[in-house]
């Protein structure tokens, strides 16, 4: 990673081949080495060498020319103007590669990259298997740097709160800048601005990568990053010398988190957290999407699911999806890349210290993420490698803790927190083991689940009605638990949306169903739990789980019905006569999940004689004694028309931009038809495309697909039309636009 801001996206205009003798096809990044299906497909596809070429130009001059890979999966070499420059590893982090000395100045230069997308047994997570796919292809952002000879290569904004009041506090900086510089003892100075605060210091580069330590300064009255306000300041810095001048902006949030034994606080104020898991993982592409989708999922665990953190299972994620989590306030978990297998090769242990470093030198200054893991997912212990993932998570940041995920009970307790992963709970009464059992320590220690359900109970969006709320009600059971039981720091479920898996895992059909939410991004009932803890500012939810289906269940009862709402009373109305107003304080929530914040009703009443006359239903939420929001059914409902929504209506032209549309077939009250498969057709017109088929079939009454832009967008308006089977049309108009 370079933080210098002289840098350009070159992401546009590369050919793509998979024979290194083909013609290629151009294409812009991110970019998928192979578009694959939605399921039942050979995850072999995908892993094989393919090649992307571009020409760089370079201008006349003395700079120091850079490329920078975001990431690309798995491994790459790269040649300049046909001579081998080196080989990179490791798909999840970023390379930068100095191709000073191979380019030809006022000219273009050819760049080749030879991308081996194969499961290698010298890189992680691979060597054994493993439960997610990785995808291939240059599936991040590109970068060309243009550099003196000294440059800033990395900030680390260290600070620390001197005092607070919850709100605001006084914040003492010391910053860290790392200088590359060809040339030894070259007097510059550095500035750091903050605001209206602004502090310089003179110093002597030496030659090669160094850190110099800002005396520290103190800023008064500063405005604290928080989940509910997650303020961040722009800062700059800039280098000015003889040797060279540079800059570079970044945002930092300041924030006071404090773990101890079982108290987790921000700035102050008690945290439970309350979670899920997120592959970054996508249907067709797999991970290669671009910025706004990244942001998306963000936005979507925080607003729609109303969670305040966030696993990135099991790599580190997206730049644009971390800088969207600092953006909404949603505290982040990160973990080096891995699933269970310990690798025993050299080359292999040493590439996990690589990821330690590279995960933490790349994202050190987000205040979202909260904790380092630095131990391959669910493996074994391994004490020689752990203690030394920890020790280099702690020399290059002593101000978070670090974390270890496991599945087995009484590991070794090398980190600060002691993370595991408890899938005990299966419907019965036991729902979350003791810390004590899993960390076999009487000693309170600082304690927290990390993942739960999922394989557990793999629940597909277009299941039957009962298990779908079971599965939502194992998702509030074990919330509430870890929210009664004062040694759990929190609980981050199994998972966000359902993913691509191997073979070896998932439902047979290459996707596991674990996800409160499908790939698509489309709620299953479990996320109805989640969205149902949210603070009622950020708007109301009703969420009764059923289809209103006397047939549906298996006793041919609808009652008892969970709801699950934000609302502190609700209403009831069959056939439009009100059967009662019921409010938590009074009434019928579920004792195993009374200890979440907003605990679901459970309503049980007389709703007909099997035979008897079937009639609508209506569940109204209050807050105080004013209705807020409804939720009703139709006794009778009937296939009535489709409705399309946009994520976006703006896209970018002069990029790759894309965005999501989601399709349902609803009935005359608005409400999806869980049971409707027909097809589904999609037309374009303008200058954008239908990432994967065309043709699609609703599952579970809905369905969703992205759009992109070409490879040659121009500024003006695209259509996008839906035509039903069923001779339901909608149309939907976006604006393509330059970046300002």
């Amino acid at each position: 990673m370079i933080a210098s801001n002289k840098k350009t996206c070159i992401n546009k205009g590369w050919f793509y081949r998979i024979g290194k003798q083909e013609e290629g096809v151009k294409v812009n990044l991110p970019h998928a080495n192979k578009e694959v299906p939605y399921n039942y497909f050979d995850e072999k596809m995908y892993q094989f060498i393919s090649f992307y070429e571009k020409e760089l130009w370079i201008e006349h001059g003395n700079d120091r020319e850079f490329l920078v890979f975001d990431g690309v999966m798995t491994a790459f070499n790269i040649f300049v103007n046909n001579v081998f420059i080196g080989e990179y590893k490791g798909g999840y982090i970023p390379h930068h590669v100095e191709i000073t000395d191979f380019v030809q100045r006022g000219a273009y230069n050819k760049i080749l990259v030879e991308v081996d997308s194969t499961e290698r047994a010298d890189i992680p997570p691979f060597g054994y298997v493993v439960d997610y796919l990785t995808f291939g292809g240059i599936y991040r952002d590109v970068w060309h740097y243009t550099l003196s000879q000294a440059y800033i290569n990395h900030v680390y904004f260290k600070y620390t709160i001197l005092e607070h009041n919850g709100e605001r506090g006084k914040v003492q900086c010391l910053p860290i800048i790392e200088i590359d510089s060809k040339e030894e003892a070259q007097s510059v100075k550095l500035m750091v601005q903050i605001n209206d605060h602004g502090v310089e210091m003179q110093l002597d580069v030496k030659k090669g990568i160094h850190r110099y330590d800002f005396t520290p300064f103190v800023m008064e009255n500063m405005t604290l990053w928080d989940i509910e306000n997650p303020h961040r300041y722009d800062c700059k810095v800039r280098m000015q010398g003889e040797i060279g001048n540079d800059e570079a902006s970044l945002k930092v949030g300041f924030r006071e988190l404090h773990i101890e034994e079982n108290k987790l606080t921000l700035n102050g104020k008690s945290l439970t957290l309350l979670g899920l898991n997120r592959h970054q993982s996508y249907p067709y592409v797999g991970y290669a999407m671009p910025k706004r989708v990244q942001e998306k999922d963000a936005y979507i665990l925080k607003y729609e699911l109303g969670l305040n953190a966030v696993r990135t299972s099991h790599y580190p994620q997206s730049p644009y999806f971390l800088d969207a989590c600092d953006e909404v306030g949603l505290l982040v978990l990160e973990e080096i890349p891995g699933w269970q297998h310990i690798g025993q090769r050299e080359d292999w242990r040493s590439k996990v210290m690589e990821d330690v470093k590279a995960m933490i030198e790349r994202d050190y200054n987000h205040p979202s993420i909260i904790t380092w893991g630095v131990r391959i997912n669910e493996s074994g212990d391994d004490h020689e490698l752990y203690t030394a993932t920890n020790k280099l998570a702690r020399s290059l940041d002593d101000t978070r803790p670090t974390s270890g995920v496991r599945c087995m009970e009484r590991s070794e307790f090398l980190e600060d927190i002691y993370t595991m992963n408890d899938f005990i709970h299966d419907g019965s009464e036991n729902i979350l083991r003791t810390r004590e059992r899993c960390t076999g320590s009487e000693k309170p220690v600082p304690y927290m689940v990390t993942e739960f359900c999922g394989h557990i109970y793999p629940t597909k969006k277009f299941d039957q009605e009962e298990r779908l709320v079971e599965h939502a009600l194992r998702h509030g059971r074990v919330q509430s638990m870890a929210r009664q039981k004062d040694e759990v720091l929190g609980a981050i479920g199994w998972c966000a949306f359902d993913y691509n898996t191997h073979f070896d895992f998932g439902s047979g059909d290459r996707i596991c169903y674990h996800g409160v939410m499908d790939m698509f991004r489309i709620p299953k009932f479990a996320a109805a739990v989640y969205k149902s803890q949210r603070d009622p500012k950020h708007g109301y939810v009703i969420e009764p789980l059923t289809y209103w289906a006397r047939g549906e269940k298996n006793k041919g009862v609808v009652f008892p019905i969970h709801v699950f709402t934000n609302c502190n009373k609700i209403e009831v109305k069959l056939g439009g006569v009100s059967k009662g107003v019921f409010s938590r304080q009074f009434h019928n929530t579920d004792p195993k999940m009374q200890y979440l914040k907003q605990p679901p009703f459970v309503l049980s009443m007389n709703n007909g004689e099997w035979g008897a006359h079937w009639t609508d239903a209506e569940f109204i939420g209050y807050v105080g004694d004013e209705v807020v929001v409804s939720k009703k059914f139709a006794a009778n409902p009937v296939y009535s028309g489709i409705q399309v929504e946009i994520d976006d209506y703006k896209l970018y032209a002069d990029e790759l931009d894309a965005t999501r549309v989601v399709v349902r077939a609803i009935d005359q009250v608005g409400n999806t038809l869980p049971y409707l498969s027909e097809g589904i057709q999609i037309e374009t017109f303008g200058d954008i495309e239908v990432i994967g088929p065309k043709q699609l079939a609703l599952t579970g009454g809905s369905i969703a697909f992205w759009i992109r832009t070409k490879i040659e967008s121009r500024e003006g308006i695209a259509k996008i039309k839906v035509n039903s089977y069923g001779g339901y049309k909608e149309e939907i108009s976006i604006e393509l636009e330059k970046r300002a």
